[in-house]
């Protein structure tokens, strides 16, 4: 028996996030070895009292405007805290100033110009970058120090401040870092102010090293530094209607939390950014999600205009549409009841139609009719098809058709979403506000949402480019099959040419139904698919899928021994990587449990593939937004979702831009198949596609 590894525990329990057993193992009382806090404040003769002590009580402090170099703060180490317990501002030695006069700003302006590496962090009025006001900004360039300046409501007399740290931010030999560098950029950006120099985000850093795991700086606070930062719903309150403005905090308050947030985040940086530019994700970081931010800032600036009278049109075909389909519904049902209380339509579907006689149920016991039930039982009986269909619809309405108008922002008339770069595992973007990943593309009615998406003017057309079978493409390149390959190069129909070979007949024989099953195959593999799903997905019996798929394995052997290789590599190492280095850790692939295992498997064959798809258009936006501006064209990069990039482009440079596009995404990377792209324009995002 011997005491436990404190240090050890405190870290494992930060990174499960075990707050209830950290409380039951080592309380929440402070220890008595606690350090006090200090907040400086401006003194009457427009020093900064540096070490918290009243200014004429501390004559030697420095006048920071005439030193040439910061005076030092006393290093403070682990020990000099509290040890293995959980650190705070309230017992962490700290030095956070308030800037808050012309000459203090001045003071300050000199010292960042001084440092080869600044933090920063913006406080706002909302989450939305866009649409938010600047209540506050802070600076750090060392450890437990750092600077808050305040911020005026009057946006002009906010501008005039703003405007005496525009030499800091577009000097371009001091490089910058923040936590979502992208949303202090949007924010500032707002202000006319366009930040220079190298950039560092601690959240992408991490988001590269552990993808799977989340990147607050909270989190990550806890984990690196074993530091509890000060939570913003002690200063504005909880999420919710009820929920304060930062512009409602006294100013003592916010200064504390938004100097931490620099300091936190520079400790962050230098605990997590050296090992990153050492390691295996050093050129992804610099040469692809760093980059990209730039991109991200201007597209999301640039927003995208909206047709609200196609909008409105579109909601009332919608609202027709579903009320055709609940009366279809009725009419298989037998009777009428409400299509939208799960209970009810579980009851009509399994006690009444009896539908399968094992239905399943929910935790709290009704029966269950999510999608996948539904979509297991379309095959049996056409209402589950009908249903599937009016929830389609449903939800094209309240999510986009409906949604989209309440999105626009009133100063731009556009909407902005915004992406996020952090988020998916294997590297794709996402976004919200809308979500223009999610738009349904398969119905006719989920393509109709696209109409809404006009150019700017008269003078301009949409632009879209989207890459032809990019991830069958990467598995041909990966496996290196001869008979993909060639099929890509001679631009054959790929699916098909595999019906060709699966089924074992001429090229010109294959008909609709053997293509509709070679397409799916060739998609399903990609994702690792089992006899079961493809026979659940093509409504056919798991002997006859079981059947496709052997075909397929041997026709395209190349393809079979690649994806074994995939697995075998991931047993022995836990991860998979993309073309570019991207990893994807799995943990479970040696997992005795059968169920974990196989999702980890299925992931180890589709993550290097949509991760390297994902890598290559990220490239491809960097390159092009590279030429638009080299070019000063006035056509603009304004969408981008999944293999598709979407342009507002001006009627005088479509020729050009279509043929840069084209060559840039071609060759965003060198891959040893032939890459083909889709391009078009039209009035509107669905006619240009």
């Amino acid at each position: 028996v011997r005491e436990p590894d404190k240090d050890a525990v405190s870290s494992l329990f930060d990174e499960l996030e075990f707050k209830t057993l950290r409380q039951r193992v080592f309380g929440t009382g402070a220890p008595a070895a606690v350090q006090p806090k200090a907040t400086a404040r401006p003194s009457a003769n427009g020093q900064l009292d540096l070490f918290g002590t009243p200014a004429s009580a501390s004559p030697a402090v420095p006048d920071l405007q005439n030193t040439e170099a910061a005076p030092a703060v006393p290093a403070v180490t682990f020990e000099d805290n509290i040890g293995w317990a959980k650190k705070n501002a309230e017992n962490t030695r700290h030095h956070y100033h308030i800037v808050d006069t012309p000459a203090l700003r001045k003071s300050l302006v000199k010292y960042l110009n001084l440092q080869s590496l600044i933090c920063f962090d913006t406080e706002t009025t909302s989450v939305n970058a866009l649409e938010s006001e600047l209540v506050g900004m802070s600076f750090a360039y060392r450890p437990y120090e750092a600077f808050y300046i305040p911020f005026p409501a009057e946006r002009e007399a906010a501008l005039t401040i703003l405007e005496d740290f525009r030499e800091v931010f577009e000097n371009e030999n001091i490089a910058k870092t923040a936590q979502n560098i992208k949303y202090d950029m949007l924010v500032l950006n707002n202000y006319g102010i366009t930040i220079k120099g190298q950039l560092h985000d601690t959240m992408l850093a991490h988001y590269l090293l552990e993808p799977e795991k989340r990147h607050s700086m909270d989190l990550l606070a806890n984990v690196y530094l074993n530091y509890e930062p000060i939570k913003i719903d002690t200063l504005i309150g909880k999420k919710g209607g009820k929920q304060g403005n930062m512009r409602d905090v006294a100013l003592p308050e916010i200064a504390e939390y938004a100097a931490e947030d620099a300091d936190i985040t520079l400790q962050l940086h230098h605990k997590i950014i050296p090992g990153l530019l050492s390691g295996y994700a050093s050129d992804l970081y610099k040469t692809v999600e760093m980059p990209l931010v730039n991109v991200l800032v201007k597209m999301e600036s640039e927003g995208v205009k909206v047709d609200m009278a196609a909008l409105k049109e579109m909601s009332g075909l919608l609202e027709s549409d579903m009320k055709v389909l609940e009366e279809m519904v009725y009419a298989d049902a037998g009777e009428r009841f409400n299509l939208n209380s799960p209970k009810q339509l579980g009851e009509i579907l399994f006690e009444k139609m009896k539908l399968t006689d094992k239905p399943k149920k929910t935790k709290t016991g009704q029966y269950a009719t999510g999608e996948d039930i539904l979509s297991d039982l379309e095959v049996h009986h056409e209402i589950a098809r009908k249903i599937l269909d009016y929830r389609e619809l449903q939800k094209l309405k309240s999510t986009y058709v409906d949604t989209l108008p309440e999105l626009i922002n009133p100063k731009t008339g556009r909407i902005h979403t915004s992406y996020n770069q952090a988020v998916t595992a294997t590297g794709r973007l996402s976004s919200t506000n809308p979500n223009l990943q999610n738009i349904p593309i398969r119905t006719a009615r989920g393509r109709e949402i696209r109409k809404a998406f006009i150019p700017a003017d008269n003078d301009s057309l949409i632009l879209s480019a989207d890459y032809s079978q990019i991830e069958l493409r990467i598995m041909a390149a990966f496996s290196k099959d001869e008979t993909m390959l060639n099929a890509f190069e001679h631009s054959q129909d790929i699916h098909a040419s595999t019906a060709s070979k699966v089924f074992k007949i001429p090229l010109e024989e294959v008909t609709s139904d053997m293509r509709r099953k070679a397409k799916m195959v060739n998609f399903g593999i990609i994702y690792g698919i089992s006899a079961f799903g493809l026979a659940q997905r093509l409504g056919i019996a798991r002997g006859e899928a079981a059947s496709i798929i052997q075909a397929y394995f041997e026709e395209f052997p190349a393809v079979k021994t690649y994806m074994d290789g995939v697995i075998n590599h991931a047993r022995e190492h836990e991860y998979v990587e993309t073309i570019l280095g991207r990893r994807r850790y799995l943990p479970d692939i040696n997992s005795r449990n059968q169920t974990n295992r196989g999702f980890a498997e299925r992931n180890a064959i589709n993550a290097p593939i949509q991760g390297s798809a994902a890598d290559m258009i990220k490239l491809a936006m960097i390159k092009v937004q590279q030429f638009i501006e080299s070019e000063k064209l006035r056509s603009r990069m304004i969408l981008q979702v999944h293999d598709e990039l979407v342009f507002d482009v001006h009627k005088s440079e479509v020729e050009l831009l279509s043929t840069k596009v084209d060559e840039l995404m071609r060759t965003a990377i060198e891959l040893p198949v032939k890459i083909e792209t889709g391009i078009g324009t039209g009035i509107n995002w669905l006619e240009a596609h």
